[in-house]
């Protein structure tokens, strides 16, 4: 697996803030990541990835903290520090984070899903678990389509793998959202 390609730019970006004034003036319908000065390209999900998307949303709507207004939200910016910003397939906002967003205050959330995508080697997979928890996330969960397993991380050096009729948790994230493994994958 190759890495994901680097947007070359004009002149080296400082800072995540320097990033999105030059990405407001790009004409693009990509997302970009950006990590210590570089753009990176990040791949949409793809259609066929719809099913698992879908169906783990719909899971959420049975969690006391959707009830309390709880989100899981596709493709949304997560700000690392100043120099690193992560696009996940998912993030899991509460409500008391959703509020303080729309005030402008940069919120981390407390759990995140990425679909292994085949442009992903292992140490852009392992620099990206690391940026998560460095910034506070919870919980990740890192889906396998292909193999149809799940790496659960509850920290950088702390994952389990995952697969069958094993349970997958986002405790303590979400405390109450748990899936076995197969579901998530069933067609």
């Amino acid at each position: 697996m190759s890495e994901l390609p680097h947007i070359k730019t004009k002149k080296t970006l400082a800072n995540v803030a320097e990033f999105e004034q030059w990405l407001s003036k790009k004409k693009t319908d990509y997302n970009y990541e950006f990590i210590n000065g570089q753009a990176i390209k990040k791949q949409p999900m793809k259609q066929n990835e719809l099913f698992i998307v879908t169906f783990l949303m719909d899971m959420l709507m049975t969690t006391e903290l959707f009830a309390n207004k709880g989100r899981l939200v596709p493709e949304i910016d997560v700000y690392i520090d100043e120099y690193r910003k992560r696009i996940p397939d998912l993030a899991f906002f509460t409500a008391q984070q959703i509020k303080q967003a729309r005030s402008g205050i940069r919120v981390v959330p407390t759990f995140v899903i990425e679909l292994l995508s085949d442009s992903e080697g292992y140490d852009f997979v392992e620099e990206k678990i690391n940026d998560y928890f460095r910034a506070g996330v919870q919980v990740v969960w890192y889906l396998n389509p292909k193999k149809q397993n799940i790496h659960l991380y509850l920290s950088a050096s702390e994952m389990r793998v995952l697969s069958g009729h094993d349970t997958c948790s986002a405790a303590p994230a979400v405390p109450d959202f748990e899936l076995m493994v197969k579901d998530i994958f069933a067609v």
